[in-house]
C-alpha cells in the first residue's frame, strides 16, 4: 500500500496517541464487504445509469447500494434516473444491469426514502420509510427477487417505523436497525418475523439529539458472532453504552459484550441535534479482528480531541477497548460512509481533508491531504492512500459496497474523478 506524507504525519498522529500497533482488518456491509488484494483504480466505469435532478424537487441522493449476481438495486430519495439518452422515471428505488448499465422495467417505486439494503442469496431487502412499495402496501422492509423484480408477497417485516441499517448474517438473519419500537430486532428472512434472537433493550435518548432513541449504523462480522451498532441511545440491556455497542450474537440470543471504549461517552463539539449522537456508519474487517467507525460532530478545541471519533474515522481492535489504534481526522466535515476491504478502508462524507488531526472548521493544518468527498485511508498507519478520484458531496452517503470486481459507490455527488455520474459510480480492482 502506498502512503502519502512518511514518517512526519506517522509521528504527529502518534502524539495524538493513535499510532498504529496491531494488524490489520476491516468490514462488511451485508455480513462483511469482499476483501480486496489491493486498492481499486480512480477511473469509474462509463456505463452506470445516473441520477436525475428535478426542478422544484429536493436534491437526488442514493443512500443505499446492494448487489446480487449481475443485479444492482439503488435506494434513496430520487424520482428519475437516465441510462444514455433514455430516462426512466423511478422513485426511491431502482434496479440495473452491473455489466451494461441498462435499468430494468421492475417497478419498485417507494412512497418515501429508502435507507438501508441487504443482500441474502438471490433476495434483495429494501429498507426505508415507506408505507407502500412496488404497488404493494408493505412497509419499513420488504424482500425482492433480484431475478424478477418482484416483491415477495410471503415476506411480511414485523418492523413498523422508519429503518436506517440492514445486515444479513451468517447465522441466517436479517438484523434491522432504525427507529422503530425495538430499534434493532433479528428478523427470519423468509417470512419476516420477529425470531426474538436479539431482546436487548436499547434506551435513554442522548440529551438534545434528534430524534428518538434509534439505531444508526451497523456490521455484523464475517464469523456471524459479533454485531456492533452506532446511534442515538446511552443504555443497552440495563448498561451504560453511549452511541455504541458490541453484541455476542453466536448463540440463541444475543448478549451484551463487554467491549466498549469509553471516549465513545464523550461529546464532540457541534450541538447541532444532527451531530449530537455523532457515531454513525461502521465496518468489520474482512479478519474481524477490527472494525473501523465513522463520525460527524466536528473535533474539539481541547482536551479529549484526539482521542474522540468526531469528523474523522477511527479503527479499533477487538483485543483492546481502551484506545483507538489510529484516528484519521478530517478538521471539520462529516464522514458518514465507510468500507473495509483489507487493502483500504474507504470513507465518504462531504469532507474536504484527511490526515487533517489540527484543523478546524473545515481548514487544513499541517500534512493535511486534500480529498473531496471519498478517500482511502491505510489500514495499518492509518493514513490517507495516494487514492483520489475526487466527488465533491454536498452530504455524501453511507453507501459503499465491496464486490470480488470493485467497489460500488452511492452519494449525492454529480461527478466522480472528473466524469459525470450522478448518484452511481463503480469503480473496479486494476
Amino acid at each position: 500500500m502506498t502512503e502519502i506524507g512518511g514518517a512526519s504525519r506517522v509521528r504527529r498522529l502518534a502524539v495524538a496517541g493513535l499510532a498504529a500497533t496491531v494488524a490489520v482488518v476491516v468490514a462488511p456491509v451485508a455480513a462483511a464487504d469482499i476483501p480486496h488484494p489491493t486498492v481499486v483504480i480512480e477511473n469509474p466505469v462509463n456505463h452506470t445509469p445516473e441520477l436525475v435532478a428535478v426542478p422544484g424537487t429536493a436534491k437526488p441522493i442514493v443512500d443505499a447500494i446492494a448487489v446480487s449476481g449481475d443485479t444492482v438495486f439503488a435506494g434513496g430519495r430520487f424520482t428519475r434516473v437516465s441510462h444514455g439518452t433514455d430516462t426512466y422515471d423511478r422513485t426511491n428505488v431502482v434496479m440495473f444491469d452491473a455489466d451494461t448499465g441498462a435499468v430494468s422495467p421492475a417497478n419498485l417505486d417507494a412512497n418515501n426514502r429508502v435507507w438501508a439494503m441487504a443482500t441474502i442469496g438471490n433476495w434483495v431487502y429494501i429498507g426505508g420509510q415507506f408505507t407502500a412499495i412496488g404497488g404493494t402496501s408493505k412497509r419499513s422492509v420488504v424482500r425482492v427477487d433480484a431475478t424478477t423484480g418482484e416483491i415477495d408477497p410471503g415476506f411480511t417485516s414485523a418492523v413498523k417505523g422508519r429503518v436506517n441499517a440492514l445486515e444479513a448474517a451468517p447465522n441466517g438473519l436479517l438484523y434491522v436497525g432504525g427507529s422503530f419500537s425495538k430499534r434493532l430486532v433479528a428478523l427470519d428472512p423468509v417470512t419476516g418475523a420477529d425470531t426474538g434472537a436479539f431482546d436487548l433493550t436499547i434506551a435513554d435518548p442522548i440529551p438534545g439529539a434528534w430524534g428518538s432513541v434509534s439505531i444508526i449504523g451497523m456490521s455484523v462480522n464475517t464469523a456471524g458472532t459479533k454485531l456492533v451498532a452506532t446511534g442515538n441511545f446511552r443504555q443497552v440491556d440495563g448498561q451504560a453504552r453511549s452511541r455504541f455497542f458490541m453484541a455476542d450474537i453466536s448463540g440463541t440470543d444475543a448478549v451484551l459484550d463487554d467491549w466498549y471504549y469509553p471516549r465513545f461517552a464523550s461529546s464532540c463539539s457541534s450541538t447541532h441535534p444532527r451531530r449530537i449522537a455523532y457515531l454513525q456508519g461502521i465496518d468489520f474487517a474482512p479478519t474481524d479482528d477490527y472494525f473501523v467507525v465513522v463520525a460527524t460532530g466536528q473535533i474539539p478545541l481541547s482536551g479529549d480531541k484526539h482521542e474522540t471519533v468526531c469528523d474523522g474515522a477511527g479503527r479499533f481492535d477487538m483485543d483492546d477497548d481502551t484506545q483507538p489504534q489510529w484516528i484519521n481526522y478530517t478538521g471539520g466535515d462529516s464522514v458518514w460512509g465507510v468500507s473495509v476491504t483489507g487493502a483500504a478502508v474507504y470513507v465518504q462524507g462531504h469532507f474536504q481533508w484527511l490526515d487533517n488531526p489540527d484543523g478546524w472548521a473545515s481548514m487544513p493544518r499541517g500534512d493535511a491531504v486534500r480529498r473531496l468527498g471519498i478517500g482511502a485511508i491505510d489500514p495499518g498507519s492509518g493514513l490517507a492512500l495516494d487514492w483520489d478520484p475526487a466527488k465533491k458531496a454536498q452530504i455524501g452517503s453511507q453507501a459503499l459496497v465491496a464486490t470480488p470486481d470493485g467497489l460500488w459507490v452511492g452519494s449525492d455527488s454529480t461527478h466522480f474523478a472528473g466524469e459525470p455520474h450522478r448518484g452511481i459510480a463503480f469503480v473496479p480492482l486494476p
